[in-house]
């Protein structure tokens, strides 16, 4: 056998050694699209072409495009008049289909030498860097209801980050082997799981839908890749770009489908073998029981992997500078129409700042223009004005009439429990309660018993000594809890 750094691998023609130097890999750079620049002039031919247009979007079953009886429509998030794509979902027998053909696909992809299926991704990553770059954008900006900025950082640059550094990741990976002993080598092989994993993607990043259910492709694995309805389109031109790359059929099998359906389905499947999720807590949940009950009909343990929001804060000391405050706050509460896992929807502010931070947030907020977001949002602020402990001191209106428009809302509330500090909103509503200003360490550990969830938090304050200390224990106690 070889030693560390070299691995023999196994194919269906025999045995070969393999072994790969260091892939350098740098972030994607993200264009500016100004005026008159060629990425801002492709951008607008690659919009101009999707005007109006209607893409026909199968299910993928090997190389076999499959329609069903089951047709659906992806519309325009701000334009209910525009159908961005007519596609079918899966039924119980196809999405069986496709795990059999997944299944007997995977050995040999599983064989094949780690960098061999680490070019596909990089390949995918360079066709997305140049020439389908305007096209996936274009496809994410009117279909998912994005902005210019929103999806080049979604759609181009993390997206292309994750299939580069992943594929490098990958063969480093393989370059890790554990040490020798006296008369004797050792080696490890890093194999895929045995069986497929079902990737479950969101609305909100065409980058996260390319990256759950690529990266599990990368280290050898098959997979059924459910995308979102909202987020059709765009999946559907990652896929494409990852077959044109290379990936052979029945590695990624490109599955929409009814969510209980396809859920009900591949957990009741003996090949099941990971679950990649992102999503709601009830939907993951439910995936998870179904798992547990259905644990001894499985060949092997699935891997279940979710993430599953947030209600991210904001907190702010009496030390912080107002404009950072204000500046941070209204980006991460307000972009995309607050549909980010990652968006502020809770801030906490020392009554001593109040009356200047309330001002500058309602003299932004008169500048900022209606964006696309709906039903869910508009219960959450029916609620906010019929509630005792809040006030909406900005925004608060919405219209359904042409597309999903949520005006940027801000309430005050007197209960930080009040549940609208507790829920995920997954809309453009922030939410601020204001505290005695020496009280902020009661605050602190408010912060840390109001929601369940933990993804991210800022914490505004220019008092560098005795204040890091006790919010970096708090956020430290505040993540583990949440995630046990």
């Amino acid at each position: 056998m070889l030693r560390a750094r070299s691995v023999i691998w196994q194919s269906w023609k025999g045995f070969k050694t393999f072994s790969c130097a260091a892939v350098e890999v740098k972030n994607e750079p993200i264009l500016g699209f100004r005026e008159g620049s060629k990425e801002r002039s492709e951008l607008e031919k690659a919009l101009q072409k999707l005007k109006g247009k209607t893409e026909e979007i199968p299910c993928v079953i090997g190389n076999e495009e499959v329609w069903t009886k089951d047709i659906r429509y992806q519309l325009s998030p701000f334009n209910h008049s525009h159908k961005v794509s007519k596609f079918c979902y899966a039924e119980k027998e196809l999405i069986n289909k496709a795990i059999e053909a997944s299944v007997a696909a995977r050995r040999e992809w599983d064989l094949k030498p780690v960098a061999d299926r680490a070019q596909i991704f990089f390949k995918a990553a360079d066709i997305i860097s140049g020439p389908k770059r305007a096209e996936v954008l274009a496809k994410t900006m009117i279909g998912q209801g994005k902005t210019v900025v929103q999806a080049e950082i979604d759609a181009a640059a993390e997206l292309i980050d994750f299939f580069r550094f992943n594929a490098k990741h990958a063969i480093e990976l393989e370059q890790q082997q554990p040490l020798d002993s006296d008369g004797s080598t050792n080696t490890m092989l890093y194999r895929g799981l045995e069986g497929f994993v079902a990737a479950v993607a969101p609305f909100n990043f065409t980058a996260i839908g390319g990256n759950l259910a690529g990266t599990p492709a990368i280290m050898g694995n098959v997979v059924l890749w459910k995308p979102s309805d909202t987020a059709m389109s765009a999946s559907y031109t990652v896929y494409k770009i990852l077959r044109e790359s290379g990936l052979p059929p029945n590695i990624i099998q490109f599955v929409p489908a009814d969510g209980p359906v396809f859920g009900d389905t591949i957990t009741s499947s003996e090949h099941l073998a990971g679950v990649n999720f992102t999503g709601s807590v009830p939907t993951f949940k439910r995936l998870w029981k179904q798992v547990a009950q259905n644990l001894d009909i499985y060949r092997n343990f699935p891997r279940v992997a979710g993430e599953c929001g947030g209600k991210n804060f904001h907190f702010v000391h009496k030390s912080a500078d107002v404009g950072s405050v204000v500046t941070g706050t209204i980006r991460s509460a307000f972009e995309y129409g607050g549909q980010k896992c990652s968006a502020c929807s809770r801030m906490y502010v020392p009554d001593s700042l109040w009356p200047q931070i309330k001002q500058q947030l309602l003299d932004v907020h008169k500048q900022i223009k209606v964006g696309d977001s709906f039903s869910r949002i508009k219960g959450w602020l029916q609620h906010a004005k019929t509630s005792p402990y809040l006030k909406i001191i900005a925004g608060g209106h919405c219209d359904d009439k042409k597309g999903y428009f949520v005006e940027p809302t801000i309430i005050e509330t007197t209960d930080p429990q009040e549940k609208i500090m507790n829920e995920e909103i997954f809309g453009p509503v922030l939410t601020v309660y204001v505290y005695p200003e020496n009280d902020y360490k009661k605050v602190l550990h408010l912060i840390d018993n109001t929601s369940p969830y933990a993804l991210t938090g800022a914490v505004f304050s220019q008092d560098k000594k005795g204040l890091e200390k006790r919010c970096w224990k708090l956020l430290s106690i505040w993540w583990r809890q949440s995630i046990r």
